[in-house]
């Protein structure tokens, strides 16, 4: 009995484990969106720094910049913005503002979770 019920856990554990991993973000660092955000947008990322800037709407949402120590970024909420100098992890998908003679302007990431150090 005992052998069956291992038989039948085992690949049951296996693809809730792999459900769980292929769910996470890929935890990237700011100046690789960056330096080609084409390759990010509509993708999830997760990114992590210190809040260099910050604007709140209230019943509206916030922007801030993040800094991550390679980059800044700027993080769109639909929540209010942490507090300058607030350690945060976010993750959300890129957005790309318009392209002008090969350069991107306004790289920028939709916020869909945060934790705030």
């Amino acid at each position: 009995m005992r052998k069956s019920r291992t038989k039948f856990l085992l690949p049951l554990l296996l693809v809730a484990a792999a459900l769980s991993f292929t769910a996470c973000p890929s935890k990237t660092n700011i100046a690789k969106i960056n330096a080609d955000p084409d390759r990010y947008m509509n993708k999830e990322v997760g990114v992590a720094g210190r809040v260099t800037d910050s604007y709140g709407v209230p019943f509206v949402g916030g922007a801030y910049e993040i800094d991550d120590g390679t980059g800044r970024i700027w993080i769109l909420s639909q929540r209010s913005a942490p507090a300058k100098g607030s350690q945060v992890g976010v993750k959300g998908r890129v957005v790309v503002g318009p392209v002008f003679k090969g350069r991107t302007f306004g790289t920028a990431l939709q916020e869909s979770d945060r934790r705030v150090k």
